[in-house]
């Protein structure tokens, strides 16, 4: 069984940054992706930022140019760097680790921006 755990939520300002991590409990080689999603309060969990094992992201329309995916294979963790945070950033963030045999989620880290 793999375990993600995330960290680095919080309550910010507008305008502040934000980075979140997560770390496997497993070698993060056997994840073809791993990635950020988030829902909000009566919204559908949408994804953030994805990055593949080689280093190729995928980042939400909403967020391109104010977010930054990373991933440390050696380490087994994904992190996300957002800047610029908006008040329709706040949400539940997750982590998230795609196998070929399924699907992987951390538990949620709560991230709040205030106007």
């Amino acid at each position: 069984q793999v375990q993600l755990v995330e960290s680095g939520g919080g309550l910010v300002q507008a305008g502040g940054s934000l980075r979140l991590s997560c770390a496997a409990s497993r070698s993060s080689f056997r994840f073809n992706a791993m990635g950020w999603y988030r829902q909000a309060p009566g919204k559908q969990r949408e994804l953030v930022a994805t990055i593949t094992r080689g280093g190729n992201t995928n980042l939400a329309d909403s967020v391109k140019g104010r977010v930054t995916i990373s991933r440390d294979n050696a380490k087994n963790t994904v992190d996300l760097q957002i800047n610029s945070l908006k008040p329709e950033d706040t949400a539940v963030y997750y982590c998230a680790a795609h196998s070929p045999v399924g699907d992987y989620w951390g538990q949620g880290t709560q991230v709040t921006v205030s106007s």
